[in-house]
């Protein structure tokens, strides 16, 4: 049996970086003389919190058997953690000691028919769906036109199923297609971390992560930084080669296709009244009338 891995230096690294980014001032306290390293020391964190500063250090250390959730939220008050790195940290505590059935391995599903019935009914928006690793599991003919570029990837065809992860830190055309490439990346990354502490466990997204890490500085860079993302959504700009510049709204929903496995159906629409439309609108139809290659080409 393959061992369960130990996320106690995710806990650390974790901890301390935040802890780093806090100034005395920030939380209250008094300054006096320079510090050898930025942000609050262990035993102010301690204090702030109510806990032995041994207890913190041991904490910080990644020894997180025991801790109750009231001196997990007095940790997370104290290093004023956003809502999605509080549940981070919960996650962390949760992962470090399994229930039998969390242990249990992830086993891709299959998408049921009635869910791609509902992606193909959605004509004036592409969905799509995705896993906790952020492969493409399901899309609509429009999704499917949309990130074409994704699909058409070296990236997806070497391993059968488009991610966004590899795409955007293993494809160099990704920079040219997605307006602000460094939010796009930062956002992945930041949702596969919080996916990281909830399954510490499941081997696919251990395997993903290295992979990334050991290919891209990028990916390397941002992983290390232990920024977390679980509740997202907003706007997306993209340079499409067919349909031109477009400026998308888009929504991630969770989507309770099996209790094994996380999916979420992310739906992106334009603006009405807007040029933005026309142009997805023009795309949807050439996916609704296939036509030769080159009449796909954005007319002057």
């Amino acid at each position: 049996m393959e061992p369960r891995p130990d996320n106690r230096a995710d806990i650390r690294d974790f901890l301390a970086r935040r802890r780093a980014q806090l100034t005395p001032e920030q939380v209250g306290l008094p300054t006096s003389g320079r510090r050898r390293v930025p942000g609050l020391r262990r035993e102010e964190v301690a204090v702030l919190a109510g806990v032995s500063t041994e207890w913190y250090t041991r904490l910080e250390k990644g020894h997180i058997s025991g801790v109750s959730e009231e001196v997990l939220d007095a940790v997370a008050r104290t290093l004023q953690l956003s809502d999605d790195e509080r549940i981070y940290l919960f996650d962390l505590a949760k992962a470090a000691h399994p229930s039998p059935a969390t242990r249990r391995r992830r086993k891709a599903v299959d998408v049921p028919p009635h869910v791609q019935w509902l992606l193909d009914s959605m004509t004036l928006s592409a969905a799509f769906v995705t896993n906790a690793r952020l492969d493409i599991v399901a899309t609509n003919a429009l999704a499917r036109a949309l990130f074409a570029q994704m699909f058409d990837s070296r990236t997806t065809s070497e391993r059968s199923l488009p991610n966004f992860a590899r795409y955007y830190f293993l494809d160099d055309a990704s920079h040219d297609f997605v307006d602000d490439w460094d939010r796009a990346a930062n956002t992945t990354v930041a949702l596969l971390r919080a996916e990281a502490g909830r399954y510490p466990h499941d081997k696919a997204l251990r395997e993903l992560v290295g992979e990334l890490s050991t290919i891209s500085t990028e990916f390397r860079t941002r992983w290390a930084a232990h920024n977390v993302r679980i509740h997202h959504g907003g706007v997306k700009r993209f340079h499409h080669p067919d349909a031109g510049p477009l400026e998308l709204t888009y929504q991630p929903l969770d989507l309770p296709i099996s209790a094994r496995e996380a999916h979420s159906l992310t739906i992106y629409t334009a603006q009405p009244g807007t040029p933005d439309e026309e142009r997805l609108r023009l795309l949807a139809s050439w996916t609704a009338t296939p036509r030769p290659a080159d009449s796909l080409r954005r007319r002057p």
